[in-house]
């Protein structure tokens, strides 16, 4: 009888309705978790009966019932925090975890270290990342983010560079090591590093010997110089700068490098002085040190030693690295947070948490740095919010609710039929 056909449809309508309020209450109740994706109920007609068999035409329908649940995967807003281990993910992709049941992937990107130097999430779960080499680059070997060691060792001045420029108007000197000052056309100090660490301060004197051509000599007090005398200073390198007819510098020329510092430092040590690249180095002179007619002066110089340096701060940049800065100044990348990306984010398996694992559908994790192939770009101090709009939920809340009371009507209107029936026999 078609009155209990519209029992059963109805029924269908009040089951669909219902299960499509708990996809919206879902929605509702992680409005605030980090990193969550919205989910939407999708519905399929019920097919029962065709009047007229395979030839199709009149076909009587048998109701309703929740087809799809749909992950809604854009991309939620993005809020600045204070934690530098808070990451966001703008664009594509997922963070990649250790969990207890194989790799997990997360848009939820609240991070610290753990007790043992580890990038963990919230559950302890080891974040993924790339890992770099002994040069400090960026590898594809994906593993476990780790601190280490705290602490790095010191690391002797091994190079040393300047960029500066030598007053061609100068006089020719002849120096005197007993009187440097008096006797050089210019100076300029540099603090250097020995083999354990030491801070040692030299000083480069320069003089002309002729048009074009300049003597340099680095040296040392007698303090710092194994058998010195302190107040005398020692030389410890020497050479010469050869200037073209334009101020180019056309060459440079060792003649001396040995650093014997006391205080348990090593004997001989090397540091590798550099002007800049000469034409003789293949250079065109543009970046290198000048013989200009005017004031001689150094616009900037460095060297790569340092002090036995600890930890002091941690920071992540926008393309994922993470960085140490160490008090002595040293700065070094630990790693680089790995980016998973998936052919079809929707086919992904909720586990909770804030986790998804792979599936069939989704296709397997290929794993990138941030930014590249289509993955997203890396914020730190920053985390995603959920992309539940509350607002359309709750049309959503009241249109479901409008559906289930329309369904319960028709079951109350096929009840009020059978009832007309059952009343034919009085």
């Amino acid at each position: 009888m078609g009155i209990l056909r519209s029992f059963n449809i109805g029924v269908s309508g009040l089951s669909a309705m219902g299960s499509g309020l708990s996809v919206i209450s879902d929605n509702i109740a992680n409005a605030g978790t980090f990193g969550f994706k919205s989910s939407r109920a999708e519905f399929q007609d019920v097919l029962a009966k065709s009047l007229k068999g395979i030839d199709g035409g009149d076909q009587l329908g048998a109701g309703v019932k929740l087809g799809h649940i749909k992950a809604i995967m854009n991309q939620g807003d993005v809020a600045r925090t204070e934690s530098i281990t808070d990451l966001a993910l703008n664009g594509n992709g997922f963070f990649r975890v250790e969990a207890p049941f194989g790799y997990g992937y997360t848009r939820d990107g609240s991070m610290n270290f753990d007790k043992e130097g580890y990038l963990v999430n919230g559950d302890g779960y080891k974040v993924q990342g790339f890992k770099v080499d002994e040069d400090g680059d960026i590898t594809n070997q994906v593993g476990p983010i780790r601190l280490g060691n705290t602490t790095i060792p010191a690391a002797a001045t091994e190079n040393a560079d300047f960029s500066m420029n030598l007053d061609s108007r100068a006089p020719v000197k002849q120096f005197n090591i007993a009187e440097p000052e008096e006797t050089s056309n210019f100076s300029h100090s540099l603090t250097v590093y020995d083999n354990v660490g030491t801070a040692r301060l030299v000083t480069v004197y320069y003089n002309k010997t002729a048009n074009n051509n300049w003597d340099y000599r680095v040296l040392a007090d007698g303090k710092d110089a194994a058998g010195g005398v302190a107040g005398q200073m020692v030389e410890m390198a020497a050479g010469k700068l050869i200037f073209n007819d334009k101020g180019v510098l056309q060459e440079e020329q060792e003649t001396s490098n040995s650093f014997n510092f006391n205080q348990g430092a090593a004997p001989g040590q090397k540091i590798k002085f550099s002007w800049g690249e000469s034409i003789a180095e293949g250079g065109d002179g543009l970046d290198a040190t000048t013989q200009y007619g005017s004031d001689s002066t150094v616009a900037r110089h460095n060297q790569d030693g340092a002090t036995a340096g600890t930890l002091g701060s941690l920071s992540f940049n926008d393309d994922g690295i993470l960085t140490a800065v160490y008090d002595n100044g040293v700065s070094r990348s630990i790693a680089s947070i790995a980016v998973a990306k998936f052919e079809n984010n929707e086919g992904l398996f909720k586990v909770g948490k804030n986790l998804f694992k792979e599936s069939r559908k989704s296709g397997q994790a290929s794993m990138g740095k941030p930014g590249e192939s289509g993955r997203g770009e890396i914020l730190s101090k920053s985390i995603e919010l959920s992309n539940v709009d509350i607002a359309t939920e709750f049309v959503e809340l009241m249109k479901t609710q409008r559906n289930f009371s329309a369904n319960a009507k028709t079951l109350q209107t096929s009840d009020q039929m059978l009832q007309e029936v059952l009343q034919i026999k009085r």
